[in-house]
């Protein structure tokens, strides 16, 4: 199935861009900017990517993140994941990026999102990979922090396609932002949000029902509840599934435990996805092998998925038809 899966066209939709910081690059940029680490070496960094849950990730995470200071910066990072997505293969990524993170640091807004955005218009002329943008508050934050992220993002509105939720989820349920997203919404934007990754089932219902989301980043909670699983199969709402950070961050103990086939076979829109792939040991490719591996999917399973995909993606008609002729070629090759 190895190649196969390697010619497959992907569509990531849940990748956040300050999770793809590799620990060569963090020392890179360190030495650039002047940050000392609390790391000796690479191998050091590695060793601390042991995590108990996510908010022993995040801790990590937003201390990585420190040394993400100027355009540069933030270009050399995004690039640096658009070059291992042409390498999985990989035709359209909507990526996930959090200001506040670096806007409480000092860095300008402006920077941040003209480091990403130049690296995505390059990767489009050069690599062929078309892309959206989605700025997700911070939820650990407060929602009057993510309503001045909001005003702070009108004057790049041209290049955000969307808005999310995400950051540490117990305690902090949809409904806190009810207000940003109604604003949100007004402004005519896309929202999507994390949920039932490690909370409850409730909180994908909020998601749904109060933020009002086009798709659910994570969800795989929602299997407790028999009739939130059967409205997400009925509505086709896409959920953004991200199996080895579910590993890595002990929301299931194996991958052979995970429920992507349950889900996926129960007919819900399910989609692999990479999540912050530097820190849980691989990107989108290697999130198709290892579960296809660990669940026995099938060329069957491969084709839905890349087409669930396909179908939840921020895509005009043209662009979607596109990719879902490319996923026939490719399914034509592999009868």
């Amino acid at each position: 199935m190895q190649d196969p899966i390697a010619r497959l066209p992907k569509v990531e939709l849940h990748l956040h861009i300050e999770g793809a910081l590799e620990p060569e690059l963090l020392f890179r940029l360190a030495e650039r900017n002047g940050v000392d680490l609390p790391y000796g070496s690479i191998d050091e960094v590695r060793a601390a990517y042991q995590f108990q849950d996510l908010q022993s990730f995040l801790d990590i995470y937003y201390a990585g993140a420190c040394v993400l200071l100027t355009e540069q910066d933030f270009y050399d990072l995004t690039w640096a994941y658009l070059q291992r997505c042409q390498q999985d293969h990989v035709r359209h990524t909507e990526i996930f990026f959090d200001p506040q993170t670096h806007t409480e640091r000092g860095v300008a807004f402006a920077t941040v999102i003209d480091g990403i955005t130049r690296a995505l218009d390059d990767g489009e002329r050069e690599l062929g990979i078309s892309s959206r943008l989605i700025l997700c508050f911070l939820r650990h934050l407060s929602a009057e922090a993510a309503m001045e992220t909001f005003e702070a993002a009108r004057p790049y509105r041209d290049r955000i396609a969307a808005f999310g939720l995400d950051s540490a989820e117990q305690g902090h349920p949809p409904e806190k932002f009810r207000a940003v997203f109604d604003r949100v919404r007004d402004a005519g934007f896309r929202v999507v949000a994390h949920a039932g990754e490690e909370g409850p089932p409730e909180y994908i219902r909020q998601a749904l029902d109060v933020l009002q989301v086009d798709r659910i980043d994570h969800g795989v909670q929602a299997e407790q509840d028999p009739a939130l699983l059967q409205r997400l199969a009925q509505e086709q709402i896409p959920l953004t599934v991200c199996p080895l950070s579910n590993i890595k961050l002990c929301v299931f103990d194996r991958l052979e435990d995970h429920n992507l086939k349950r889900l996926l076979d129960a007919g819900l829109r399910v989609t692999i996805n990479s999540d912050d792939p530097a820190y849980f040991g691989g990107y989108i490719g290697e999130n198709f092998r290892a579960t296809t591996e660990a669940l026995a999917l099938s060329i069957d399973d491969l084709e839905q998925l890349a087409r669930n995909a396909v179908e939840a993606a921020f895509l005009d008609d043209p662009g979607r038809q596109h990719l879902h002729d490319e996923i026939t070629d490719w399914r034509r090759s592999v009868a």
